[in-house]
């Protein structure tokens, strides 16, 4: 992981020391540009754990949509030819009908 990488910590950056010398930096000019360092680990902390938790859950879901069998396709209807006529389109239908019903729709 990316946070095992990370050699500093926002609270390591805070409680950081430095020594001072006689001509050495300004004091609170480092404090106050180690903040902002601080501030922007912090927020980059923050996405990257969220970012790792969105990958996990993305994984989980991949891996429980890959195990779903796949959809069948849907059936297709046949289209009506141009020359039909109300008779052939009746007839079709109660082909259909028996087809799928058997005897039971026409002993009734």
């Amino acid at each position: 992981m990316l946070s095992d990488k990370i050699n500093l910590t926002g609270k390591e950056i805070l409680e950081k020391e430095f020594k001072t010398s006689m001509r050495g930096y300004n004091p609170d000019e480092v404090d106050q540009f180690l903040d902002l360092i601080i501030k922007d680990y912090e927020v980059f902390q923050q996405a990257i754990e969220e970012l790792q938790k969105e990958n996990l859950r993305l994984k989980k879901e991949n891996s429980t949509m890959s195990a779903r069998p796949a959809p069948e396709a849907p059936i297709r209807q046949q289209p009506v030819a141009a020359g039909s006529t109300n008779f052939d389109i009746l007839k079709r239908l109660s082909n259909l009908e028996r087809h799928v019903f058997g005897d039971r729709l026409h002993n009734q």
